[in-house]
């Protein structure tokens, strides 16, 4: 295990992780949807949610070859500095996908299952058995 810190300082990651927000929302992906009136596709932006991976996938493309987990982690006590701002970051990632969700910009039941929110329905069944079954001799 490489003992040398990618990143440098806490303002670094925070820093990073703003060129990442920003990268993120100004490149939508591209849904390409049929008309129904003419029959075309038409490409329609769609804004794009933050995601730890994104970001991790973010960070390496800047040439940054770090596993960002460790950082998150705070393996070996290593890390202490970037608690604050892993802390932010994290949240800062979640209240995107769950605002999206909330306001349909992003699929609602992916956005639950990611952030572990759940929609727990009661349901009991009663079942009766009779008592000398349902023959009559």
């Amino acid at each position: 295990m490489s003992k040398k810190k990618y990143i440098k300082t806490p303002e670094m990651m925070l820093e990073l992780f703003e060129e990442y927000k920003k990268h993120t929302k100004n490149n939508p992906r591209i849904e390409n949807v049929v008309s129904n009136r003419t029959g075309t596709i038409i490409p329609v932006p769609r804004e794009t949610p933050l995601t730890m991976e994104g970001f991790e996938l973010y960070v390496f493309k800047k040439g940054l070859n770090t596993e960002l987990s460790h950082y998150f982690s705070n393996k070996d006590k290593r890390y202490t500095d970037y608690v604050a701002i892993c802390a932010h970051v994290r949240k800062e990632i979640r209240n995107d996908q769950i605002t999206g969700g909330m306001v349909n910009l992003y699929n609602p039941s992916i956005t639950q299952r990611l952030n572990g929110l759940v929609d727990k329905q009661e349901t009991n069944v009663k079942v009766e058995q009779p008592l000398f079954g349902d023959k009559i001799d």
